[in-house]
């Protein structure tokens, strides 16, 4: 295990268990998902929403929530 890794499980040890199960799941995920290779549309999108992140437009907590509960298991 690296060093960043055990990092981070460490800090997530000190977050409530919920939160904990949330990290877990998407570890989970990320742990069995192929390599992505984007195309150059998908470049370009992820170079666009960097730029908005720079200028500080960012979702709100309630458009977050929203996302975030369309996925959630």
């Amino acid at each position: 295990m690296t060093k960043l890794f055990e990092q981070a499980v460490e800090t997530a040890r000190r977050l409530p268990p919920q939160r904990q199960d949330e990290i877990a799941h998407m570890m989970l995920f990320y742990a069995d998902a192929p390599v992505i290779q984007l195309t150059p549309e998908e470049e370009a999108d992820l170079a666009t929403a960097e730029e908005e992140i720079a200028r500080g437009e960012l979702a709100t907590d309630e458009q977050m929530r929203a996302i975030w509960a369309k996925y959630r298991r």
